[in-house]
């Protein structure tokens, strides 16, 4: 985010945030903490995989032979950078395991907390 822009945010008290509304950690908190030198350090919270039951699945995808998991997001979520909705979906903490076992089934769901209609 331009600095300019970022310090006008601050003085109005608005949170800023220097992930997309896209990324993982979009809302996760940061925290401060002082270093030796009493240099304060900013950093991320800890991010947790949400329970499985925040997801709807729509539908499985059966891994095929040297696929790709970015590949897989891209055609089913239209965006292959946001794999991580899958691997939170199939509670994966690596991306690779998702798609390691050609044959092995991946869930693909709405995003966490948005209700299916399972009459649809």
């Amino acid at each position: 985010m331009n600095s300019s822009i970022q310090s006008l945010l601050q003085q109005s008290g608005l949170k800023t945030n220097a992930f997309s509304p896209g990324s993982r950690y979009y809302s996760i908190d940061t925290a401060t903490m002082k270093d030796a030198n009493g240099n304060d350090i900013t950093y991320l919270r800890r991010r947790f995989l949400p329970p499985a039951d925040q997801f709807f699945q729509l539908q499985q995808h059966t891994v095929l032979q040297g696929e790709r998991l970015d590949q897989v997001t891209d055609r089913y979520l239209g965006d292959p950078e946001r794999f991580w909705q899958i691997c939170d979906a199939n509670n994966a903490m690596r991306p690779e395991e998702l798609i390691e076992e050609p044959g092995s089934k991946i869930k693909i769901t709405l995003p966490e907390g948005i209700p299916g209609n399972s009459n649809a």
